[in-house]
């Protein structure tokens, strides 16, 4: 377990103070947009970038809201680092069911692993990285092979690992039980049920303090680790829901020291 105060060890610091300046200290890059059939995506790169190691990003928003450029300082932060970062607009509720959406995720992953080269990113060295709706997105994709050769995967604050286990617990709240309403779609639909005896790409899942985030994520991160998943657990309940991926990039956040360590542990 990794908690706020124990993460911020003076390398992790020392690290992130670097990647962090520097990502203050230029303007914020601008990316490249494509359109991978449903939707569009952002690429950003460092000029001359080559054979980098890529961030592909899942926005949430309840599965009805948000869009691609809502990204803070993660393209900054993250190129200034030594990575490729891309982040994807999906078609949302109610014009597509969470369903059409992992499978959007899976469509934008593939183009992005068919082209990402051109850009000076590494096609065998991507990260899935989603928070709340898209952690979700990026979970269920990732468990279930929907992103094949996906190197590891952050999952920033979801609940939504386990529907039934959700509903069972009292957890299935009104914006929850409109988007999954159908309970014989609860199985498909949940990343836990695809953690089924094979290992899985190192995991790194991080909880708010917002209701039922740690309880859920204890419970997805154990059943991991039984398959002999690598599995990174953080201690977030010093962030709100909204903060906890707001503040990713920003200087002296640990929820940044610990995902770029992780990061660089898994793709370096």
């Amino acid at each position: 377990m990794i908690d706020r105060r124990s993460f911020i060890a003076a390398s992790i610091a020392t690290m992130l103070v670097a990647g962090g300046t520097a990502a203050k200290s230029q303007r914020q890059p601008q990316p490249q947009t494509f359109d991978y059939g449903p939707a569009k995506l952002d690429i950003y790169a460092p000029a001359g970038a080559k054979n980098l190691p890529v961030v592909f990003f899942v926005h949430g928003g309840t599965w009805q809201f948000g869009k691609r450029s809502q990204v803070g300082a993660k393209p900054a932060f993250l190129l200034a680092n030594g990575f490729c970062f891309v982040s994807i607009d999906y078609r949302m509720l109610p014009e597509a069911e969470v369903a059409t959406q992992a499978g959007d995720v899976e469509k934008a992953y593939a183009y992005v692993r068919a082209n990402i080269a051109k850009h000076g990113g590494d096609p065998d060295r991507i990260v899935g990285m989603g928070h709340s709706a898209g952690c979700h997105l990026i979970a269920l994709t990732g468990m279930r092979g929907g992103l094949p050769g996906v190197a590891g995967l952050i999952l920033d604050d979801s609940r939504a690992y386990d529907l039934a286990a959700l509903e069972k617990s009292g957890g299935m709240i009104r914006a929850y039980a409109r988007v999954f309403a159908d309970p014989s779609q609860w199985a498909a639909l949940s990343p836990a049920s695809y953690v089924d005896g094979r290992k899985h790409p190192p995991t790194f899942i991080a909880y708010s303090r917002a209701d039922g985030r740690e309880e859920q994520s204890t419970a997805f991160a154990k059943r991991l680790r039984a398959t002999g998943t690598a599995v990174t657990l953080f201690d977030g309940s010093a962030y709100t829901h909204m903060s906890i991926n707001r503040d990713f990039g920003e200087d002296g956040d640990a929820l940044t020291a610990a995902a770029l360590a992780f990061l660089k542990s898994t793709v370096a």
